[in-house]
């Protein structure tokens, strides 16, 4: 489950024994509450009828921006200045939870996702946060691959056939929200809560109308 983000300067994190100095991170908008619970009661039939893949939860759902992988702990404050610079630049969009498909197709499938429909293109965006990663010494390990904004709903433990699946997808249409800010999140595997947020920091606001 997503803790608590903190909002501006950035605070030292406590890290585990074994993290040799380094955090796994990733940039990232997460819906509100309504949106999470729309979408988790049109998944559920879809989980009942595939029980086999690895489902994700409610809780762990959100828009990746950019994977920055393992970021070592001296590049956080720099990095997290860079990303607030980054939303500022950009206005909040109006999203909604739209259609779905399948990575790399749905013949043979590797990851099951809900599509994101935007009012305002998302990849400049996520070029804007992946650049300032990059000038802060985290480079994204993808930075200049096409960006398609999506949410992972599961994932196959072999390539699987999940026509069914992508076929329900694309008629999903969930209520609209104002994504007001991105997330710095700390991805912790094996451990809880498996996403920790680490900063939160707002896009420009919309002008009144």
């Amino acid at each position: 489950m997503l803790a608590q983000p903190r909002t501006g300067a950035f605070t030292r994190i406590g890290l585990r024994p074994d993290t040799n100095g380094s955090v796994r991170l990733f940039v990232a908008i997460v819906p509100p509450a309504r949106v999470l619970a729309e979408l988790a009661e049109a998944v559920a039939p879809l989980q009942a009828a595939r029980p086999e893949l690895r489902w994700t939860t409610r809780t762990d759902w959100h828009l990746t921006l950019t994977f920055l992988g393992d970021v070592a702990e001296r590049v956080l404050p720099d990095l997290t200045v860079r990303l607030e610079r980054a939303a500022a630049r950009h206005p909040e969009r109006q999203l909604a939870v739209g259609g779905g498909g399948a990575f790399p197709g749905p013949r043979r499938a590797r990851v099951v996702w809900a599509g994101i429909e935007s009012d305002v293109d998302l990849g400049p965006l996520a070029a804007s946060v992946a650049a300032g990663a990059r000038r802060a010494g985290a480079p994204p390990p993808d930075e200049g691959r096409r960006y398609r904004a999506h949410v992972t709903l599961a994932r196959c433990r072999s390539q699987a056939d999940v026509m069914e699946l992508t076929s329900a997808l694309a008629s999903l249409a969930g209520s609209p929200w104002t994504a007001d800010s991105v997330r710095l999140i700390r991805s912790n595997p094996g451990g809880e809560p498996r996403y920790e947020d680490l900063g939160s920091w707002p896009l420009r606001a919309s002008p009144a109308r």
